[in-house]
């Protein structure tokens, strides 16, 4: 039975954080929009990143140094990058692709791509949030990352050149800098890089609740559904959901790593989308430790002050979408930050999680508008999906204006 979705103008399928800010940007610009998702809105990587936006990061998810650590990603279960070996035959294709992207030319298209959305996503953000009342959710306050061992300070300083040559504000600091900032950090550590065009979120979850409330104010109707297929036609679009056939006159997709099914089925490409599923520790009982985001450089992990306590993300697993969680990665979290501070961390009443970030090849994601503009796309974002979701959603609303510009070129499907 097919389900019209009356006086519907887009379906938006996925209610994480790319969703649901892509659905309030379509219903201010008066589009009736209705929101799909098997789950409730931010229940997916939404609900667990780092709440750091990351607008530092600017170079893709690897580079040709992935050679070298393969035989440990695929040896050492606790390893900050990890490789299941029972993956690893499916993920071939994908790492072959991975570093084909790594050749100099394609590398720096991707740093390209990557910098046109960060260097426009705190702005994206601080009016997004401001608009629906709620810009104390948000703090731009710099983040820190720090480094402990004497042969990491050429690293370091190697770094720093590179993120200058590429537009990034960043301050080199001594170890007295980073005593004063962050006073209850080891008086140890000998210093690091501060990034103060950067930010965080105090509650990640909550950013994705109030948007979608705002949303719905906007006129969005949610709709607890999976989709898991549809085909274009002359109507529009058919969705295959648990509710049956639902018919819209658009689609937009953008359910993270769940989105290469739906995206091949509409427009008939197969996208090359794999996920890093991405660990956090939630501690509640660490409140005041940092007064913004830091980063261990030889630990390879995030430490970001919330509203309720401190939470630690990193390491990234390819192990796909089935395999069931691995929550030791998570507790390892707990492990790296010994030593950090003056006192270690209480991990009492700390709970773990697993979510999936969507991943390409070339680390940019896929922002586009194909089969006649029936089918929006706008997902594969890495770990840069929180940082990128504000400026995505503007994009978007673009593209349903049928207004895409030369700069959106790096992002559309048809690059695979």
């Amino acid at each position: 039975m097919v389900q019209a979705l009356q006086d519907t103008d887009i379906a938006v399928v996925g209610a994480g954080i790319v969703g649901v800010a892509c659905a309030l940007q379509l219903a201010r610009q008066g589009r009736r929009v209705v929101l799909v998702d098997r789950d409730e809105p931010g229940q997916g990587a939404s609900y667990g990143n780092a709440g750091h936006l990351a607008t530092e990061q600017v170079f893709p998810i690897a580079d040709l140094s992935i050679l070298k650590r393969l035989p440990r990603m695929l040896l050492d279960p606790m390893g900050p990058l990890r490789l299941d070996w029972k993956y690893l035959p499916k993920a071939m294709p994908w790492f072959a692709r991975l570093l084909l992207n790594l050749r100099p030319a394609p590398f720096q298209r991707s740093v390209a791509g990557i910098r046109a959305l960060n260097e426009g996503s705190l702005g994206a953000w601080r009016r997004l949030l401001e608009s629906i009342g709620r810009s104390a959710l948000f703090k731009e306050d710099g983040s820190l990352l720090v480094f402990e061992k004497p042969e990491s300070r050429q690293v370091l300083e190697a770094l720093r050149v590179r993120m200058q040559q590429q537009d990034v504000a960043v301050d080199l600091w001594s170890a007295d800098n980073v005593r004063e900032a962050a006073p209850q950090l080891n008086p140890a550590l000998l210093g690091g890089l501060f990034f103060p065009a950067t930010g965080h979120f105090i509650d990640p979850y909550r950013v994705v609740r109030e948007l979608f409330e705002a949303a719905r104010a906007s006129g969005v109707r949610f709709l607890r559904a999976e989709v898991d297929g549809g085909q274009v036609n002359a109507a529009g679009v058919s969705l295959a959901s648990s509710l049956g056939m639902l018919q819209a006159r658009q689609v937009l997709v953008s359910c993270g790593a769940h989105s290469a099914r739906l995206a091949a089925a509409l427009t008939g490409k197969r996208v090359p989308l794999d996920t890093e599923r991405g660990y956090h520790l939630m501690l509640p009982g660490e409140h005041q430790r940092l007064p913004f985001a830091v980063t261990s450089l030889e630990r390879k992990f995030i430490m970001t002050p919330m509203a309720d306590g401190l939470r630690l993300a990193g390491t990234v697993e390819f192990a796909g979408l089935n395999a069931p969680p691995s929550m030791q990665r998570a507790w390892q979290l707990h492990r790296l930050s010994e030593g950090l501070f003056r006192d270690d961390l209480n991990a009492e009443g700390a709970t773990p999680w697993m979510g999936f970030r969507p991943s390409l090849p070339d680390s940019l994601p896929v922002i586009d508008r194909v089969c006649d503009g029936r089918v929006l796309l706008a997902f594969g974002h890495q770990h840069l999906g929180l940082t990128q979701a504000a400026v995505t959603a503007q994009w978007v609303g673009r593209l349903a204006e049928q207004a895409g510009g030369p700069e959106m070129q790096a992002y559309r499907l048809d690059r695979f």
